[in-house]
């Protein structure tokens, strides 16, 4: 019965938005679940049913709408109770059963660890949130009474909660706007992980107000009299910072309590849109206004819909006061957020575009799901895009772009479309060239040029930071190393097959199948892309299909050599000791991180690793090979001024690209400059030599072996 008045107290509250059978509709969903849950009690000792009820009434207090309620009532039924999300359909209806169905955990599954089984978890509640947004407030309306009760569970359970409500909860809040629900995560967070820090500034922020209470008042009565002056009606009101985001700035600024609580803030309240940017006017008549920290989020909105102007004063005595201007509806989108959504039910603008933002999120969530390799992948790329601080950029036709801080070209092109960060080559930024790893600046126009059968760069990877960008960069570097892989790995195992009379084609399906069921392998690509990452040996592999285990192990035959093209992508690379060229006589070495790395006939390094002859690959170069290969050569010359400038230029002229250059003294007549370019093969090599031979002072040109 202790349950019953808090109840009538939710019903009071209902009864001030609802229409009477959308309140009876909350009441049965209540009895329902004290029904269901008979029984069941919380570790406070509590009847379970204290806790939906305490949901219902956090969302009724953000004015939300009746089917939340009764989902909010029956969250834990399909999880904690043997009742069917279909009987919940038929009592409450589908929509409601959707909702109730998407803020159920997941059934106990067996995970490899905690974190993989919160990120299964959010990884549902994404796909549940695309149906239906109101899915997420449910959810965090009930992680939020789960935060207010922590102090019954054990300390290690309740910091695991705390730390994953600070790591996503709250971003999220902050994300759809939620401005009062974030806080309250943040503070009870805080004090959850680190109580000693909170009692402290706690009891800092309670001495220091009574020293900074008439100054507080004597500021807004200067504010209210100035207004009224004006004949403007306002509220305003001295505004409190929380707790979390003292330490947050106390750490991360490292200022001292007192630096931070030097500033004064205001908030005022006005009715209009017209008349925020009148009393702008006023209080900069005020006070004069700090250069560079005026805002206007009003004509700009943030991502999560938050709107207001924001202005910092230098008051009497050099007091810096911070004063944010809104009007009523502004100030509850930003409390409540999407909430407000369904609070203001003429359909406004604002409730419009933030409900329009938060589907374009969890749109984005969808997309990043769907190409992320794992639920971990992708929970990291969900906390990268939580940024709270943002720029705006503008497309080159005026459209106005949101990024985090720190965001670049790349981030950019992704953000207009998938294809065209795929296919971005370079960037303008105010119309001239710059680089990709460029970060944007609010306010800058930024133009992308996207190249056909361009492709991402591996290093996008070290200055992308949202998430869609990674996401899809990740994405397509998998996909083109698989299939750079699949397609070396398949030459290998030809030529080790060709080696004992045999090939993949002559090899019967049954006999093949029965060989890859009996390895472990869905198919013939996934044995083949293993022997390209060097997991597996193409010789002994060869055998073991061919029934040869017991064979005597061949050396690589060099009748069957792999030819190479240059074009195998990601799975083949060039050793870096003795920088292989096409007409050099070659052979690889399979490396279970590199795949095969193609060393010269010659080298050293090779020498070394014969020992291990079954990893030795046979190779040639083909006789179409593409692209530019790196080579080193030393260059002894006279020392003289410029001589330097005199080699650039000459290899300049030929078209050559020089990566790296260093000098070294042999005497005190003459110097070696050592020189890494880049050409086409052994031919191009030797006109190059004979070009360097014939200037003056060069006395000798060498190519360095190893």
């Amino acid at each position: 019965m202790n349950a019953v008045q808090p109840i009538d107290a939710l019903t009071h509250t209902l009864q001030s938005y609802l229409t009477p059978e959308q309140s009876n509709s909350v009441r049965r969903a209540y009895y329902f679940a004290e029904q269901a849950h008979h029984g069941q009690l919380r570790r406070s000792g509590e009847p379970y049913v204290t806790h939906p009820l305490a949901v219902a009434i956090i969302l009724a207090d953000m004015h939300m709408d009746h089917q939340s309620l009764v989902a909010a009532m029956l969250h834990d039924v399909i999880e904690d109770t043997g009742i069917p999300k279909s009987a919940i359909g038929e009592q409450f209806g589908a929509p409601v059963a959707e909702l109730v169905d998407g803020v159920s955990k997941l059934t106990q599954m067996e995970f490899e660890s905690l974190e993989e089984k919160q990120a299964e978890n959010f990884q549902k509640m994404a796909l549940a949130m695309a149906r239906d947004i109101r899915v997420i407030l449910v959810k965090l309306a009930d992680r939020l009474h789960n935060m207010r009760t922590l102090g019954v569970l054990q300390t290690s359970k309740a910091r695991r909660i705390a730390r994953e409500t600070l790591d996503i909860y709250a971003p999220i809040a902050m994300r759809l706007g939620m401005n009062n629900v974030r806080m309250e995560f943040e503070d009870l967070g805080f004090s959850a992980l680190h109580p000693m820090r909170a009692r402290r500034i706690k009891a800092a922020m309670r001495n220091t107000r009574g020293h900074r209470k008439e100054l507080v008042d004597k500021i807004r009565q200067q504010i209210e009299a100035t207004l009224e002056q004006e004949g403007h009606q306002a509220e305003v009101m001295g505004r409190e910072k929380h707790l979390y985001s003292i330490y947050k700035k106390m750490k991360s600024k490292r200022k001292s309590f007192s630096e931070i609580m030097d500033i004064y803030a205001f908030r005022i309240i006005v009715d209009s849109v017209d008349t925020c940017y009148r009393v702008l006017g006023c209080v900069h008549s005020l006070y004069k206004p700090v250069p560079g920290e005026f805002k206007d989020y009003i004509a700009i909105p943030k991502a999560n819909g938050y709107q207001s102007l924001h202005t910092v004063l230098m008051g009497m005595h050099g007091v810096p006061i911070e004063i944010q201007i809104r009007t009523r509806e502004m100030e509850d989108m930003a409390n409540n957020g999407i909430a407000a959504h369904w609070l203001y039910k003429s359909d406004t603008q604002s409730a419009n575009g933030s409900h329009a933002r938060a589907r374009e999120w969890v749109q984005g969530l969808l997309e990043m799901q769907q190409r992320a390799g794992n639920s971990l992948e992708f929970i990291e790329s969900v906390k990268i895009d939580l940024f709270p601080d943002e720029i705006y950029v503008f497309t080159p036709k005026g459209r106005i772009m949101e990024l985090p801080r720190g965001a670049t070209a790349v981030d950019f092109a992704y953000a207009v479309h998938t294809d065209v960060g795929n296919s971005c080559v370079a960037c303008r930024i105010n119309r001239r060239l710059a680089p990709l790893s460029e970060p944007l600046q609010s306010g800058q126009t930024v133009e992308i040029l996207t190249a056909k059968g361009a492709s991402p760069n591996p290093s996008w990877f070290n200055y992308a930071v949202t998430a869609k960008a990674r996401t899809n960069i990740r994405h397509f570097l998998k996909h083109q190393t698989r299939e750079d892989s699949v397609a070396l790995g398949r030459r290998l195992l030809d030529r080790a097959l060709a080696a004992m009379d045999s090939s993949l084609e002559t090899i019967p399906e049954d006999e093949m199948g029965e060989f890859l069921s009996e390895h472990q392998y869905d198919s013939l690509d996934q044995l083949v892309e293993d022997i390209a990452r060097g997991n597996r040996l193409p010789a002994i592999t060869a055998q073991q299909i061919l029934g040869e285990v017991g064979a005597d192990q061949k050396e690589p035959d060099h009748a069957h050599p792999v030819a190479i093209r240059g074009t195998e992508g990601f799975m083949l690379t060039y050793a870096k000791c003795c920088h292989p060229i096409p007409g050099d006589p070659i052979e690889g070495y399979l490396s279970s991180e590199k795949g095969v790395v193609v060393h010269r006939e010659r080298c050293n390094n090779l020498g070394d690793m014969r020992g291990n002859s079954e990893r030795l690959v046979a190779l040639r170069w083909d006789d179409q090979v593409e692209g530019e290969y790196a080579v080193e050569l030393r260059i002894e010359v006279e020392n003289r001024r410029g001589m330097i400038a005199v080699l650039a230029t000459r290899i300049n002229a030929m078209g050559v690209n020089i990566e790296k250059i260093s000098t070294e003294d042999k005497d005190y007549q003459f110097t070696y400059v050592d020189l890494e370019m880049m050409v086409k093969n052994r031919v191009h090599l030797a006109r190059i030599m004979k070009r360097l031979r014939s200037t003056n002072s060069v006395r000798k040109v060498v190519r360095i072996k190893n």
